[in-house]
């Protein structure tokens, strides 16, 4: 990451000023999946071809480690995903309703305030 400004991206497509048809579909982003994996998990990929890998060639049912560590991994990101989805869908319904409780909180704290404002009135007055 400190030395990202010296590689040569535009060579391969990246370029931030021209749009590239090779990136779009499936394939862009399974490389862009591939690219952001790395970036943000890099220990991920320490342990995914590090450890299982070799772990799983010598195993007789090796060949289903890696899908265990990918349902392993991917269940919790698609959990979230999923809660940050529905949560942000239902935001607007939210500030619906809280919109509607804070107009009769107002005015139940302004009647309120004038009902207290009133009795230390009165108490000044020495009408109590």
């Amino acid at each position: 990451m400190w030395f990202g400004h010296k590689l040569p991206l535009s060579r391969w497509g990246f370029s931030p000023s021209v749009k590239s048809e090779r990136l779009q579909g499936a394939w862009g982003s399974l490389l862009l999946g591939i690219l952001l994996a790395l970036a943000f998990c890099p220990t991920s990929g320490v342990l995914y071809f590090g450890m299982l890998i070799p772990m799983s060639v010598l195993e007789p049912g090796g060949y289903l480690l890696p899908v265990v560590f990918a349902l392993a991994t991917g269940l919790p990101v698609v959990a979230a995903a999923w809660i940050l989805a529905y949560s942000v869908a239902g935001i607007g319904r939210f500030y619906n309703r809280i919109q509607l409780f804070q107009k009769w909180f107002n005015r139940a704290v302004a009647t309120l305030f004038i009902i207290v404002g009133l009795y230390y009135a009165l108490i000044q007055l020495d009408w109590i």
